[in-house]
């Protein structure tokens, strides 16, 4: 666990304009001075992430949102305080000092305070807003130990401060303020339905004018072997025929039934949703690094709290039939 001087090095290599990956209660981040375009840009440049998809600016507390934000209305301070510090991202209008390297070159920006205690006393040192997206190559699993940001980027980061595993293990929910109606853009641990309870009215479907938010491509969170979802009886099935036409296949499972076959990589998944989230990329880590030729992902339930996970596994389907240019 990061402490007193890790934390203080970090903060030296924020103020020089350096890259900090730091832990979140969601995933980890690959940090910079907001406030710095050429440091941000510096994010862009590492994680071969498009110059026009904005990243989230992360807070000390609520207090910060008015450097931030020009515009903060009612709904957005009900849904600090009952969320923050916690996994909820608010899209509000930029203030004019807000850089377009933040925001995508959008009059919007993303901001949220993590629960974290490393992000915690991270911020509060550094006084300033964090710029930060996950901690992985765009597009790929995101990573949610210190070692998975260590592996995926080397020397490329500045400082890697290390708070163990994220508790949650999926991204934030993400909810746009900065229209006439609150609009859910990105499922997260906080559902839905705990945001309307808030609110006291139902969320609105984004529309097509609805702002560019982090992690809403459909193709994201991916691994680079291919990735099939499907139900049970035919997750078991079709890892049976791939097996049988000599591939190595592996199998992220629900079910107790492992098929006693050779070339087939089994891993039981949780069977609890908060511990499904809080193991699925590690999962998805370690089966994609098992040299298999095929990932099998047993369907979850269509549940409400399964929803983000069915979010980012139908992405990471998507995502891992895209050729990897890196």
């Amino acid at each position: 666990m990061a402490v007193d001087r890790d934390i203080e090095g970090a903060v030296a290599v924020l103020h020089a304009g350096g890259l900090v990956a730091f832990p979140t209660e969601t995933v980890y981040g690959l940090g910079a001075d907001a406030g710095n375009p050429v440091a941000v840009r510096k994010i862009f440049e590492t994680k071969d992430r498009p110059a026009t998809h904005p990243v989230i600016v992360h807070l000390a507390d609520a207090v910060q949102l008015a450097s931030w934000a020009r515009d903060v209305p009612e709904v957005a301070r009900k849904l600090a305080k009952q969320f923050w510090p916690g996994p909820l991202t608010l899209i509000l209008k930029r203030v004019r000092s807000v850089s377009d390297a933040v925001t995508g070159g959008q009059d919007t920006v993303a901001l949220r305070v993590p629960a974290h205690p490393v992000a915690q006393q991270l911020l509060a040192r550094f006084g300033g807003g964090i710029a930060a997206p996950s901690a992985n190559r765009h597009g790929r699993v995101s990573a949610t130990t210190a070692d998975h940001v260590r592996r995926e980027f080397g020397a490329a980061v500045d400082c890697v401060l290390d708070g163990g595993a994220s508790q949650v293990g999926i991204e934030s929910t993400i909810v746009d303020l900065s229209g006439a109606t609150p609009a859910l853009l990105r499922p997260g641990w906080i559902t839905a339905v705990e945001i309307e309870a808030a609110l006291g009215t139902r969320l609105a479907v984004p529309g097509a004018d609805a702002p560019r938010a982090p992690g809403t491509l459909a193709a994201h969170y991916a691994p680079r072997t291919p990735l099939t979802l499907a139900e049970g009886d035919l997750a078991i099935e079709l890892a049976a025929s791939l097996v049988r036409q000599g591939k190595r296949v592996a199998v992220l499972a629900r079910s107790a039934r492992q098929p006693l076959l050779q070339g087939l990589e089994w891993m039981a998944a949780p069977q609890d949703a908060a511990g499904y989230a809080h193991a699925l990329y590690a999962s998805l880590r370690r089966l994609d690094e098992s040299g298999c030729d095929a990932i099998i992902v047993e369907q979850p339930p269509q549940a409400a709290e399964w929803a983000a996970i069915n979010d980012r596994l139908a992405r990471a389907a998507t995502g891992s039939s895209v050729p990897d240019e890196t």
